[in-house]
């Protein structure tokens, strides 16, 4: 029993490890594989992170916003589903919190994140 347990944290381990490092305040695209009929296809999904939640455990989810059409709209995705295709970091955020539900309230150049710029 406790090798099976062993085997899949492994295995976990391993998906995680596949990820790049990211957290509240960064911008992402994540490709979300989508099942229409019996066919298969790739959508991006892009906006910030608004958290991490459970990290490090098998239940890991994390919690991205984006505006579409003028509305905020928030998609929560388990880390390791295997629905998750891979996870593109395409900005660094400088925030000084780890759950950004203060930017639910803000519209517009109010929701601006800074970016972070990495020293060398």
């Amino acid at each position: 029993m406790s090798d099976l347990i062993k085997f899949i944290e492994e295995e976990s381990n391993e998906r995680r490890a596949s990820f790049p490092d990211f957290a509240p305040g960064d911008t992402v695209n994540v490709h979300v594989k989508i099942k229409e009929g019996n066919k298969e296809r790739i959508q991006q999904y892009q906006g910030t992170v608004l958290q991490r939640k459970n990290s490090g455990s098998n239940g890991e989810t994390f919690t991205v916003r984006k505006i579409s059409g003028g509305i905020g709209v928030e998609r929560i995705f388990p880390l390791l589903s295997p629905n998750i295709d891979k996870i593109e970091v395409l900005r660094k955020g400088k925030v000084r919190r780890a759950k950004l539900y203060y930017l639910r309230g803000r519209q517009g150049k109010a929701a601006r994140i800074k970016e972070l710029i990495a020293r060398k």
